[in-house]
């Protein structure tokens, strides 16, 4: 199955999140995060923060936060069960903190693919900013979608 190339550039979600430090510390327990400039906020303000930061990887998290995150990929044909998660990068621009509001805005800024179309490689690039319009980081995600011969539906 070959993902049509026009689709790149395509805007494929936008979500908004209010960060809250409830949110904050539970994701800094369930990654394991063991600074307590992630869950404390007396740590954080003495560290010199004006609130809890935002974990490096949290960011996933917005980008994740629709009813249905990965509805854009049955939208182009692909069927769920050949996807794999390839690849994740994330450029960080400035810090967020617990308070912010932040938009993640994902679009398709690569199709390609390798040993003859068995493997097709999808890379989206999120774009995410604050209430303020700034830019806070970008995460680059690359779906690689493996041919399925032989599997029916």
């Amino acid at each position: 199955m070959a993902i049509d190339r026009a689709h790149i550039g395509r805007t494929v979600g936008t979500q908004t999140l209010l960060i809250s430090r409830s949110r904050l510390r539970l994701f800094a327990k369930a990654t394991g995060q063991t600074d307590p400039v992630y869950s404390d906020l007396d740590a954080a303000k003495a560290a010199g923060h004006p609130d809890l930061p935002v974990p490096p990887t949290f960011f996933t998290a917005v980008r994740l936060e629709s009813p249905d995150p990965f509805a854009w990929l049955s939208e182009l044909g692909v069927d769920m069960r050949a996807v794999l998660h390839g690849e994740q990068e994330f450029m960080y621009h400035r810090l967020a903190h617990a308070g912010d509001t932040l938009t993640a805005t994902e679009r398709i800024t690569d199709i390609y693919d390798k040993r003859g179309g068995a493997l097709e490689f999808l890379v989206s690039t999120t774009s995410i900013t604050d209430q303020n319009g700034e830019l806070i980081t970008e995460a680059v995600s690359t779906t690689v979608i493996r041919e399925l011969s032989g599997v029916t539906a």
